[in-house]
């Protein structure tokens, strides 16, 4: 895997504001926002999508879910949500290091495509 921009930042070799940070993973606000509210989160290990998820990383991937429920709630917006993960080039992914989208502070409705999200 060739690095990434989510690898620098996680690194700290880019600076950036983390809304969240452990030992797993970062959350940060999406440069280009879809919602009112977008963040990423974004583990330290460079997975470069879902798909290539070892079973070694079912914790971490557990660990991504329950994080993405707590910013929620920081966030305020844990009652109306929608989770993301594009997974390849045609799914819409555009960096190739495994990340999670929150969305929300909009109406997410039925069948509605997010496009645009990397």
């Amino acid at each position: 895997m060739t690095d990434t921009i989510f690898g620098k930042i996680t690194r700290g070799e880019i600076p950036t504001e983390f809304l969240h940070e452990d030992d797993h993973c970062v959350v940060i606000r999406d440069i280009h926002p879809q919602a009112t509210t977008h963040v990423l989160i974004i583990p330290r290990k460079p997975i470069p999508k879902l798909s290539d998820a070892a079973p070694e990383d079912q914790a971490l991937l557990g660990h991504l879910l329950l994080v993405a429920g707590k910013v929620a709630q920081q966030l305020s917006v844990d009652n109306a949500f929608r989770l993301v993960i594009n997974n390849g080039e045609e799914g819409g992914q555009t960096v190739f290091h495994l990340h999670l989208h929150i969305l929300a502070g909009r109406n997410m409705t039925e069948g509605e495509l997010a496009t645009g999200l990397h």
